[in-house]
């Protein structure tokens, strides 16, 4: 089950029903299937609450994939700050929604095992955002 919630904002305009079916066929491309998913959609104060509690990291991020994946059924808390969301699409000269979508799927990506963090891998996970996009 996918879950959307909001804590310290208002809940972005997402089609649910849709984004879940986008979900579902994303994880599916990789072999995967859908189990418990939370997002969890905030401000920058928040997820900058979450990055120093959990992670021990004092900075603000767009998101923050917390993995309870088990075997091939991906489950996770995904944070996403709709104000770093908002600043990147405008740093990057890109559409709200879209730049929205690419950080839902980019917690995806992370929970079906796709990294972002070593040499080579943003490029890998900026191609798979960019297949996921496509298909949505």
């Amino acid at each position: 089950m996918i879950t959307y919630q909001t804590d310290g904002t208002r809940m972005p305009n997402i089609k649910k029903r849709e984004t879940t079916a986008w979900i579902r066929r994303v994880t599916a491309t990789y072999g995967k299937k859908v189990g418990d998913i939370s997002y969890i959609f905030c401000n920058d104060e928040r997820i900058l609450e979450v990055n120093r509690e959990y992670l021990q990291h004092d900075y603000y991020t767009d998101i923050i994939t917390f993995d309870y994946t088990e075997g091939n059924t991906v489950s996770g808390d995904i944070f996403i700050s709709l104000d770093t969301v908002k600043t990147n699409s405008e740093q990057y000269n890109t559409p709200y929604d879209e730049e929205l979508h690419r950080i839902i799927i980019h917690g995806i990506l992370h929970l079906c095992g796709i990294d972002d963090k070593g040499p080579g891998e943003r490029e890998l996970m900026e191609a798979a955002e960019n297949r996921a996009l496509s298909i949505r």
